[in-house]
């Protein structure tokens, strides 16, 4: 047996957190991510494999995903990351104007709703983004 095979003989794989016996929020292979967390490159490693998810999911479940720009898409992987598939499903309208084409009213749709007053500025971003088709400047931002 392996050293890597005889810790995880000891210490299990789980993929939700949970509270080791010592009671410290633990994951995987008895990562204590209370004392250890975790490292940038694990951060980035975690965020590519959320982001590929995002846009695996967004292309099976939006049939018109793959006729939007590099941005706009761009915009959707954000707020699913955000909100999870099924939260960004729930813009139904926002989804009936993208697909139509009508980026302005989708925009609009972003901005109109619940998630918009809890993430401020990120909404602002990203509808202007969806609005625009391409990054918001500071400018664009401060003449909205």
């Amino acid at each position: 047996m392996t050293l890597e095979e005889q810790i995880i003989a000891h210490e299990g794989i789980r993929l939700k957190v949970y509270r080791c016996p010592a009671g410290k929020l633990t994951i995987g292979i008895g990562r204590n991510l209370e004392d250890t967390g975790i490292s940038q490159a694990e951060s980035r490693f975690l965020l590519n494999n959320d982001i590929l998810r995002c846009r695996t999911g967004l292309s099976k479940v939006l049939p018109y995903w793959h006729t939007l720009t590099n941005m706009r898409q761009r915009v959707l992987v954000d707020m699913c990351f955000n909100l999870g598939q099924d939260g960004l499903l729930e813009f139904k309208k926002m989804l009936t104007a993208l697909k139509k084409g009508d980026f302005d009213l989708a925009a609009d749709e972003m901005l109109t709703s619940t998630w918009a007053h809890q993430v401020k500025t990120r909404a602002r971003w990203l509808a202007l983004a969806m609005r625009l088709d391409r990054e918001p400047t500071a400018a664009d931002l401060k003449g909205e």
